[in-house]
């Protein structure tokens, strides 16, 4: 027996549902999942069943028989116009008679005849494919009536809640572009079911899918002429100088420069890449064949998801390898079954440009010995910079690395410390998505904050045993700025540069 999803549109009548059940259950299928909720859209079904394919495949033959099987996912459009009928019998008929055969589906009509200032005058809105048939039918209401135009949409944006998932379906083509209706389906089936999750946690349906398109919309919304990002570039040794650029959404990138080569750490989210490598140009980086390591602390889209563009070679952990082939961010941990995490990973993936590195050396699987908690699984050096890959405790995900320098007091912490407070509200309120759509962006909240603790002794006992005169620890957190622990919070170094692409292109 094997797991199978589609996706009903059945009438909004007594029965209907009964029906489909008999058909799956005629089949000695199981259904596992089903979701319908009419405030949502009356007359789409989400089925998932248990079935051998031969049986699955009958199942779908009969519900295609008689309509219920939806398997394409059409791109409508949304016209509101007012024509004026002639006062004769039978006027209001023909009218429909032409809408009928145009294919449209009236989802708004207003006509009443008794209202003195405009007699004869029918508003109507129609969700109509977009077709020919369209235009035709507009050519024909012309040169019948006196027609007035109120509103042409091909968007979506404009349609009713009637076929609320077309118009979904519609908001994410014009964000990842044109795609088979085999694939939309198949994301609506898995949008679908967070949405039936966080539902059940309280949540309301509309918030839940509009938080979807708002991720999807700041990632497109801050590339181009309105990419921006915060930069520092701080000297970690007389030879070696480091880059950090706060992305708009997601991620840091890092560039340690030095004599010889430029290696980076992380990589931030596909969709930035053309943005950054401009962005690098600007800061004299631009030389792209110096970068011949990449080193990704871990599998989040926002981490890795640009490394696959680079010509260089990236070293991972071997749980952040099994985590970008198996598109599931809770892979190796408690929370590995989880719908949300699952299916937030497929979206991220989708709406950011996922481009992982596609054979990545792995860090070793036997430790070295430990720091604090945390094993130590290979070193590597920067010129004169020697580091220690520090193996986490899979808190915020599995696989995730720090990277830390003793001698010259720099660590990278990835996702476990962020300074938050150096955060502008526009990557707050993008971070708090990913916080909505998953409930936790950690796999594991207990180990995550013991993780913290940990990092935060090891950067305090840094500094206790440094001399007084000698630089702190300097902090690259995953998020905000480059920072230094000072009385117990994190505070951003030096000054921070606001790179905007717009200005940087007039000039």
């Amino acid at each position: 027996m094997n797991k199978y999803s589609f996706v009903a549109r059945m009438p909004d009548e007594p029965g209907a549902l009964h029906r489909a059940a008999e058909i799956v259950k005629s089949y000695s299928g199981n259904i596992i999942r089903v979701q319908y909720d009419r405030r949502i859209d009356p007359a789409t079904v989400f089925f998932e069943v248990t079935a051998t394919q031969e049986t699955y495949c009958r199942m779908k033959e009969d519900l295609h028989a008689i309509g219920y099987l939806k398997e394409s996912q059409p791109t409508l459009g949304f016209l509101k116009f007012s024509v004026y009928l002639p006062p004769q019998p039978g006027s209001l008929f023909e009218l429909l008679t032409y809408i009928t055969g145009a294919g449209a589906n009236i989802a708004y009509i207003d006509f009443d005849d008794q209202r003195c200032s405009c007699s004869g005058r029918v508003t109507i809105s129609l969700n109509i494919e977009e077709t020919a048939a369209v235009e035709d039918l507009l050519d024909r209401l012309k040169s019948r009536y006196r027609l007035e135009i109120l509103e042409y949409d091909t968007t979506g944006e404009k349609l009713d809640d009637t076929v609320f998932y077309v118009r979904f379906a519609q908001a994410v083509r014009g964000l990842i572009g044109t795609t088979k209706d085999e694939f939309l389906l198949s994301l609506l089936q898995d949008v679908n079911h967070i949405v039936q999750e966080l539902n059940s946690r309280g949540q309301d349906p509309r918030e839940v899918f509009e938080w979807i398109l708002l991720t999807g919309r700041t990632l497109r919304d801050t590339t181009g002429e309105r990419f921006y990002a915060d930069v520092q570039r701080i000297p970690i040794s007389d030879s070696v100088e480091i880059f950090c650029f706060q992305m708009p959404g997601g991620g840091n990138i890092f560039l340690l420069r030095a004599p010889d080569e430029t290696v980076m750490i992380d990589t931030g989210y596909g969709i930035y890449h053309e943005d950054a490598v401009r962005m690098f140009q600007h800061y004299g980086l631009g030389d792209l064949t110096r970068i011949n390591r990449i080193y990704i602390t871990h599998a989040d889209a926002d981490h890795c998801g640009a490394a696959g563009f680079f010509d260089a070679t990236a070293y991972t952990h071997t749980g952040s390898r099994e985590i970008i082939r198996r598109a599931n961010r809770a892979y190796g941990s408690r929370s590995e079954s989880s719908i949300l995490e699952e299916v937030y990973t497929t979206i991220i993936n989708l709406f950011s440009h996922f481009t992982p590195p596609e054979n990545p050396e792995l860090f070793p699987a036997e430790a070295l010995g430990t720091r604090s908690i945390f094993p130590i699984l290979g070193r590597f050096a920067v010129e004169d910079v020697e580091f220690e890959v520090l193996e986490s405790l899979g808190g915020h995900m599995h696989g995730q690395v720090y990277l830390f320098s003793p001698k010259h007091g720099i660590v990278f912490t990835a996702d476990t410390l962020i300074n938050f407070g150096s955060l502008d509200e526009g990557r707050k309120r993008y971070n708090s998505l990913a916080d909505l759509l998953v409930t936790s962006v950690n796999v594991d909240s207990d180990c995550a904050r013991q993780e913290r603790k940990a990092l935060l002794e090891l950067i305090r006992k840094h500094d206790e045993d440094r001399a007084p005169a000698d630089r702190r620890c300097l902090v690259a957190c995953g998020h905000g700025a480059v920072s230094v622990l000072a009385d117990g919070k994190l505070k951003a170094v030096g000054p921070v540069e606001r790179y905007r692409a717009s200005e940087k292109r007039g000039s």
